[in-house]
């Protein structure tokens, strides 16, 4: 990938910057101040240092600096007094007024949007993963290379003719162009064979729930909980980016297919969503959703509607949906369980980390799968052991024993496998 800008080998002294008008379709004060603070956590994740924030009130942005010159020369002492290097926009910023800004301030810029690429750049593990984050980097870029070349943008070529630094421009975006053409067609292989794989599971008959949730929720942490998956689990945004699909057993009986989605957050960028939707439609394809929601962070309920609103983009909006209300250990506020019961009702209260309210999950999870199994008691055949194997593989073997006749069970089992058994179910009041 081409650098569209060079940057200081290591930033150190950073100054964030949220820009909010009252005009009705932009984010109020509060709303702003939570966006500045998410930022700080974003930043904090690719390990920059900050040293200053500001909140700036504008009566609506301005199209060179998206604030005021008085207001830019206010940013502008800031970063002089405190000997910054960076300045981070909560905002996204054209690039334009990204130019304008490092012309003004001589200091690098960038705004949320690279800060979430940035980030997944250094937490894509999986050749898919990694594909789809160069891709958004590119289309990130590609209008931004103008800036590698400004120190050839006025080399003349005659009249009419072009410079070295336009013809130079030109062939750096055909490249990108070029680039990102191929990367579109890697990540179409990649989503062909996902699709061949999803269509060997759902050849099997095993119902899929797919967990999600704003980023840091615990979803990582929820999978491994009940599967013992191995995981990445950190206390930082978007500790992995990669889906993990493992199988357990409820209560009932029922195997289930848990899946880890990439999280969500405020503002995440279409280039990412677009992206990354080969990995979101696990979402799109489960039976359920266990949307997990941190419920001990004080925008729980903002962020359960952010990541809806992800969801609906995506066509998940009509699946059935199981509330996790997770990090109640974490919660410490009087009246904090009866605001979020009126917030979240029928969510099941959880603590993945104190293991508690997990046997209250999966009871709900095999309530949200009760059209999805079947019970019986049935004889075999002494020579069908490969049927006792299919129910011991997608169902749950509560009794068993060897007769003279054949092999007496009773069993839970998806409704697919009834047609193969039906044939042997045991009389009424069969038993060993």
């Amino acid at each position: 990938m081409i650098d569209v800008k060079e940057r200081p080998k290591m930033v150190e002294r950073a100054m964030l910057v949220t820009i909010w008008s009252r005009r009705d379709d932009s984010p109020g004060e509060h709303e702003s101040r939570g966006l500045l603070e998410e930022l700080v956590s974003l930043v904090g994740t690719l390990g920059i240092p900050v040293i200053e924030q500001m909140l700036v009130r504008v009566p609506a942005p301005q199209p060179k600096y998206l604030v005021g010159t008085g207001k830019a020369e206010e940013i502008l002492a800031v970063i002089k007094d405190s000997r910054i290097d960076c300045l981070i926009f909560d905002n996204a910023l054209s690039p334009a007024q990204q130019r304008n800004w490092e012309t003004l301030s001589g200091v690098c810029v960038i705004d949320r949007q690279e800060v979430i690429i940035d980030i997944f750049a250094r937490r894509a593990r999986t050749r898919e993963a990694r594909l789809q984050v160069e891709l958004a980097q590119l289309e990130y870029s590609l209008p931004r290379l103008k800036r590698a070349w400004t120190h050839l943008d006025r080399q003349a070529g005659g009249i009419g003719g072009r410079g070295e630094g336009e013809r130079q421009i030109e062939t750096d975006r055909r490249l990108v162009r070029k680039h990102i053409d191929k990367l579109k067609a890697e990540i179409a292989h990649v989503r062909s064979t996902r699709a061949t794989q999803r269509k060997s599971r759902e050849r099997l008959p095993l119902p899929n729930a797919a967990i999600v949730g704003y980023t840091n929720a615990g979803k990582s942490s929820l999978l491994k909980r009940f599967t013992g998956a191995d995981v990445l689990i950190e206390d930082k945004l978007f500790a992995t980016l990669d889906t993990t699909t493992r199988k357990i057993l409820l209560p009932s009986g029922q195997p289930l297919l848990l899946t880890d989605t990439v999280g969500f957050i405020r503002n995440l960028p279409h280039d990412l969503v677009d992206a990354f939707k080969a990995t979101l439609e696990e979402a799109v394809l489960a039976d359920f959703l266990i949307h997990v929601v941190d419920a001990s962070h004080p925008l729980a309920l903002e962020f359960f509607n952010t990541t809806n609103e992800v969801l609906a983009s995506l066509g998940a909006d009509t699946k059935r949906i199981l509330v996790a209300l997770n990090k109640i250990d974490r919660i410490d506020t009087p009246g904090r369980f009866e605001v979020l019961r009126h917030q979240f009702p029928g969510a099941v209260f959880v603590s993945v980390h104190e293991r508690t309210g997990l046997p209250d999950l999966e009871r709900a999870m095999g309530d949200m799968l009760a059209d999805r199994i079947v019970s019986g008691s049935f004889l075999l055949p002494p020579d069908r052991h490969d049927l006792l194997a299919l129910l011991h593989r997608h169902g749950k073997v509560f009794e068993s024993a060897y007769r003279d006749d054949g092999i007496f069970l009773r069993a839970t089992f998806p409704p697919k496998l009834l047609a193969i058994l039906e044939p042997f179910r045991a009389p009424m009041g069969a038993h060993p």
